[in-house]
């Protein structure tokens, strides 16, 4: 089983902790998270960063770690780049809710099957949806005729 480790700017990485253990519950408590603040030197966010990256490997079961973070080549991303090993920790940028959920689904994968789990997670829960909903609009009661279709046409 991974450890997963957040890394994200403040507050997002506590926010996605919570969002995860709202639907996984026990799960959730492995996950370790860092919200960066603006403020704080990049050698004090990855001494911090370390801290919970050993949390996140220290659990009896976990020889790996998934390090999650928000903006590729910004400062939480930099500083889990200097944490990966690209064996036993690996990243991903570009966090969002469905790729944590994919992850704390199937943290007890290997960790290239993760990675690859996280990622499809984050794509398929990228979408666009209708703008606008239909207009409520009064439909005669009976069989519609061709032209009374057409009429609907645009509501489905």
């Amino acid at each position: 089983m991974a450890g997963l480790l957040i890394i994200a700017h403040a507050p997002l990485a506590s926010a996605l902790k919570a969002a995860g253990g709202h639907a996984f519950p026990e799960a959730a408590q492995a996950v370790e998270a860092l919200d960066v603040d603006a403020q704080l030197p990049l050698e004090e966010v990855e001494a911090q960063a370390r801290i919970l990256l050993q949390r996140a490997l220290g659990a009896p079961g976990r020889p790996e770690a998934l390090i999650l973070t928000d903006v590729f080549g910004a400062t939480p991303a930099n500083v889990a780049q200097r944490l990966a090993d690209g064996q036993k920790v690996k990243v991903v940028t570009g966090v969002n809710v469905p790729m944590l959920w994919r992850a704390l689904n199937y943290a007890h994968e290997p960790l290239d099957t993760l990675v690859a789990r996280a990622v499809a997670g984050a794509m398929q829960g990228v979408m666009q949806v209708a703008t606008a909903r239909p207009q409520n609009q009064t439909q005669s009661v009976g069989p519609k005729t061709g032209d009374d279709l057409n009429a609907y046409h645009h509501q489905q």
